[in-house]
């Protein structure tokens, strides 16, 4: 009989989270090459990727607590997917500014691609993005109040997200762009779809 212990499933499937968001970077910058034209440091697709990117790491944040500490089952595999798929789209838009020749940030303030997008600012956050101590009750939640709040903090966080892509998508005329815009609504429409039901579930209303 072997003394090796199996690692548990998260310590399985975290790395495939890190070979997808390896993959999009470099499947980014291979299409990158393909494009005739290379946005400015202003431009709106240079601020949606750089803005973008921040609001998805935060998703991401959110996303790893609900697979490791959820107890609704939904919940923990919504987790895993948003997780996964948000890296893999932070690394396309990394992609994106690197073939752009620009930088991670630029000085432009967050939201000023978009129209009146700097109104849409919170005490400097983006639309639908919770506040640090949001974050820090979320950490310190446990049961089902940790299954709820992470729910309405996501939703609330989904709901931002779409509000920005729709903002580039009416901005753009960049293929690549608005292909992976286009692909963030839909994959977010639907989480949230799933979102409000786990809620439901729990006997909770949106934040």
């Amino acid at each position: 009989m072997s003394d090796v212990t199996a690692p548990p499933p998260q310590a399985r499937r975290w790395p495939l989270v890190v070979l997808a968001a390896v993959l999009a970077l470099a499947t980014g910058f291979a299409l990158a090459q393909l494009w005739p034209g290379k946005p400015g440091d202003d431009s709106a697709e240079a601020g949606f990727a750089r803005d973008m990117s921040s609001h998805h790491a935060q998703a991401v944040e959110i996303a790893m607590l609900a697979y490791d500490r959820a107890q609704t089952p939904d919940l923990k595999n919504l987790g895993y997917d948003v997780a996964l798929t948000q890296e893999a789209q932070i690394g396309t838009m990394s992609a994106w500014l690197v073939e752009w020749d620009l930088l991670p940030t630029g000085d432009q303030r967050r939201m000023a691609w978009m129209p009146d997008g700097s109104g849409l600012l919170v005490n400097g956050l983006m639309p639908g993005m919770a506040t640090p101590a949001e974050l820090a009750e979320l950490r310190a939640a446990t049961g089902s109040a940790f299954d709820i709040l992470a729910c309405q903090l996501m939703l609330r966080h989904h709901l931002g997200g779409i509000h920005m892509v729709d903002g580039v998508l009416k901005a753009t005329d960049n293929s690549e762009v608005t292909r992976l815009a286009t692909a963030m609504k839909a994959g977010q429409q639907k989480e949230i779809v799933t979102l409000r039901e786990i809620l439901t579930t729990l006997g909770a209303k949106p934040l």
